[in-house]
């Protein structure tokens, strides 16, 4: 899902649910995310994640539920 401003539109949206975290493309062409949240807020940004932004073709979205490492910074993009 790269070219069309994914990581953007995912900032955007983490940041409206009051999410912490980053997203970064991959060099295979992918885009990572770490997140957290509530749970709710956790749900809410998956369920966005299946559809994205306009213009995405969402193929695959993998989650894996970690334990919390505390993240302090508001939601960010990585390079």
């Amino acid at each position: 899902v790269q070219g069309v401003c994914f990581r953007d539109a995912t900032k955007k949206k983490a940041i409206e649910l009051g999410i912490n975290g980053w997203v970064k493309n991959t060099p295979q062409g992918s885009v990572n995310v770490v997140a957290e949240g509530t749970e709710e807020q956790l749900s809410l940004f998956i369920d966005w994640l299946y559809i994205g932004p306009n213009y995405a073709k969402v193929e695959d979205v993998e989650v894996e539920w970690l334990k919390s490492k505390g993240l302090r910074e508001f939601f960010s993009v990585r390079f």
